[in-house]
């Protein structure tokens, strides 16, 4: 166990560092909060005791920051003061409990044995609710594919922590449903969760939203309005088609991001923010980044962790649940009882390679269970482009994934295994390229 002690009384940093190494642990000592801040989560300490008057950064502000970066880390606050209203604050704020000085020896390491032991239970309950996760999705992103199961492996790693993330994928593939699922399972879960879409918006507009303004700040303005980013705080801001996001107001965004604080338009005192920033679009970033549409720094501040969502067409494994999720979920709202597909619609839901992706899916069996008749949807309750394209026996065609395959073969062969010339004619990120090779058996050695 990692332990840290963060007071500027040097005799208090070696008397708890005697006593505690004595108990096994691994003890660090820190004189001010800055200090410590800089070596707090490489990686996390399990415990600090942590005291409240420190020069520079008080001991209440490093808590906020601990609770923000760190929110694993237990904390005892210190106090000379015996102060109750201190440790009611601190205890609000997240801290363990709290020990007034002078102390004893014997009850700093009873009230380390406590928090630890309470640190255990809330992985292990926490551990043990990611493993009962349902077999078919979690919360309302479905799937059984090994595409949705990585997705979920980082949404598990990420959630905990307060870092930016990035989602990339194709329209209609679930980007804010994983962003809500981020916020479900973080710290953040009983603050505000504040979605905003960037696309179709001038600089103006944008600004007025996300910062909110003052009254008088322009014609038409006749109250003070509170913007997006202060109505979310230490909550979670979901920003869709980041992509699209102009030129001037990407400025004013890293602005808010790197000093956590917003200027309303039309006013001159800065308010204090936290939050945390899910990002989504469905444009290569890094190519965005490259070609002078998006800023790089920006960028970079957003992209701390990437999740990549993969297409419908890619998993199509994951169809037979989402047919089930979505007949579920429309014979509830339509008062009906359609439970399944006969042999000739699902097979024409399989072989389709929906461009519009799970959103498609969805719109296809939300139409059919509101125009069935009957408790099995047949093809003819299917769109009529999916009933034509299933009359063809398209049993005898190459499937999507070969021709996919076969294309993917040709080009590799063409630039001689060059996977950046290869990804830059596929338009694709290196990443997928990576994996559809690995699938597809074309990795140099695979027999491609």
């Amino acid at each position: 166990m990692r332990l840290a002690v963060v007071d500027d009384e040097t005799i208090v940093q070696k008397r708890l560092q005697s006593a505690l190494a004595k108990e096994g642990y691994q003890v660090s000592t820190f004189g001010s909060g800055e200090e410590f801040l800089k070596a707090l989560t490489i990686p996390p300490f399990d415990l600090v005791f942590l005291d409240v008057i420190l020069p520079g950064i008080n001991g209440m502000d490093t808590l906020k920051r601990i609770k923000a970066e760190a929110p694993d880390t237990e904390v005892i606050i210190m106090t000379g003061r015996a102060s109750l209203d201190a440790a009611i604050e601190a205890v609000k704020l997240g801290a363990f409990h709290y020990i007034a000085k002078p102390f004893k020896l014997e009850e700093v390491r009873h009230l380390a044995a406590r928090a630890l032991e309470h640190k255990g239970l809330l992985v292990e309950n926490r551990d043990l609710k990611a493993r009962l996760v349902p077999l078919e999705g979690w919360g309302e992103v479905i799937g059984v594919s090994q595409g949705i199961k990585e997705v979920f492996a980082v949404i598990r790693k990420v959630a905990p922590l307060s870092c930016h993330v990035l989602i990339q994928g194709e329209s209609g593939t679930g980007k804010e449903l994983v962003a809500r699922l981020i916020h479900r399972e973080s710290p953040r879960r009983d603050k505000p969760f504040v979605a905003f879409n960037c696309a179709g918006f001038t600089d103006e507009l944008i600004a007025s939203e996300l910062f909110g303004y003052e009254r008088g700040a322009f014609t038409g303005a006749t109250a003070t309005k509170i913007g997006i980013l202060e109505t979310a705080h230490q909550g979670t801001v979901f920003m869709d088609e980041i992509g699209d996001m102009p030129a001037g107001m990407q400025a004013k965004l890293l602005r808010v991001i790197q000093e956590q604080q917003v200027l309303r338009v039309g006013g001159n005192k800065p308010i204090q923010l936290d939050l945390r920033f899910i990002t989504a679009s469905n444009k290569d970033m890094k190519r965005e980044v490259q070609e002078g549409r998006f800023r790089e720094d920006l960028f970079f501040r957003l992209n701390v962790v990437q999740i990549t969502i993969p297409c419908l067409r890619d998993r199509k494994e994951d169809i037979p649940p989402l047919v089930q999720h979505f007949l579920a979920k429309y014979s509830r709202k339509f008062a009906k009882r359609v439970k399944g597909l006969d042999a000739e619609a699902r097979d024409a839901l399989l072989a389709y390679s929906y461009p519009g992706n799970v959103r498609e899916l969805e719109n296809i069996i939300e139409r059919a269970v509101a125009l069935a008749e009957s408790s099995t949807l047949s093809l003819a309750d299917l769109p009529l482009d999916l009933r034509e394209f299933s009359v063809t026996p398209y049993r005898e065609w190459n499937t999507l994934e070969e021709q996919e395959r076969e294309y993917i073969a040709k080009i590799l062969a063409y630039t001689e295994y060059n996977i950046g010339q290869t990804a830059q004619i596929l338009s694709l990120p290196r990443t997928t390229l990576w994996r559809k090779m690995r699938k597809y058996g074309l990795a140099k050695g695979e027999g491609g």
